[in-house]
């Protein structure tokens, strides 16, 4: 009888385990596609922000300034 119990909770336990994993595994791809999405739509800085966030400081920024922030972003 404990025997039968005692099968009966691994079993529940297994099924349990085997839910969580499912889970966790739907949920990082479903997560990574969501995050995939938002930056296609959204994109990180690009060089016309830049552009327009030294016209907003008063300075005409040069294509090497351009360049080497871009630069210090993608590191």
């Amino acid at each position: 009888m404990i025997f039968l119990a005692l099968n009966t909770t691994v079993a529940s336990l297994l099924w349990v385990l085997l839910g969580v994993v499912i889970g966790a595994i739907a949920s990082f791809f479903f997560t990574k596609r969501m995050f995939e999405k938002q930056l296609k739509e959204n994109p990180p800085i690009d060089e016309k922000m830049i552009r327009a966030m030294y016209m907003q400081m008063g300075r005409k920024p040069s294509e090497a300034q351009i360049r080497q922030i871009m630069k210090s972003m993608g590191q």
